[in-house]
């Protein structure tokens, strides 16, 4: 059984380079302090490797779906995508994390067909990617009727309170993004009422001018 992939971390794109340019300017380009201020803001969501081009495509995405109408939906909005990017992230780390859990579960699938010592023994040599290894640990599995799919069972099996524990964390981020949603929409239905209240006042009081003498119910004459 082939060991699982393990993929590098993709070669920066130019634009990828420019956004972290941009995120760290140079002392030459002697930046506003409002746009330091706004770059350190933009580094503190992101963790070391992760492509702030990527990041800002889902800020560009998420804007123009939802067309913040002033500074405070401009404030949820960044809040929304910063918990995209949470949930996103905490699921690359679980499969990090199974990926790397991959030889303790290997080692507990070899345990029930070989002694303690020798399964551990084929886990250490099939972790280092060694072909003798992993064609031995693939003979075995063969032998039993087992795949990989049985060893990433055991391997889940074995570190399920983290990955339990990840879930939760990436539902409490999607929760936590939909309640901003809602509060955006409470916010623009709020703003939508208190602008039809003062259009109202603004026609009312129009019209008294047009028709002298005339008040409204409710306005006492002049």
């Amino acid at each position: 059984m082939p060991a699982p992939a393990v993929h590098s971390a993709p070669k920066p794109s130019p634009k990828s380079e420019l956004a972290r340019a941009a995120a760290h300017p140079s002392p030459a380009s002697s930046p506003s302090p409002e746009s330091s201020a706004a770059s350190e803001l933009f580094v503190a969501v992101l963790l070391e490797g992760e492509d702030p081009a990527a990041y800002e495509e889902i800020l560009t995405r998420v804007s123009a779906a939802v067309k913040p109408a002033d500074f405070l939906e401009e404030i949820w909005v960044r809040d929304v995508v910063a918990l995209v990017w949470e949930a996103f992230r905490l699921r690359r780390l679980k499969t990090c994390l199974m990926a790397a859990a991959a030889p303790q579960g290997l080692a507990t699938v070899l345990s029930s067909l070989l002694p303690h010592t020798t399964a551990e023994e084929f886990a250490a040599g099939w972790a280092k990617r060694d072909r003798n290894w992993v064609r031995q640990v693939e003979a075995v599995l063969d032998q039993a009727g087992l795949t990989a799919e049985h060893v990433m069972a055991a391997t889940l099996a074995e570190r399920i309170e983290d990955i339990e524990r990840i879930d939760r964390m990436i539902a409490s981020a999607e929760h936590r993004r939909s309640a901003i949603l809602r509060e955006v929409d409470r916010h623009r239905a709020s703003l939508a009422s208190r602008l039809r209240l003062a259009s109202e006042d603004v026609v009312q009081a129009e019209f008294e001018d047009v028709i002298p003498g005339h008040a409204a119910p409710g306005r006492r004459a002049q």
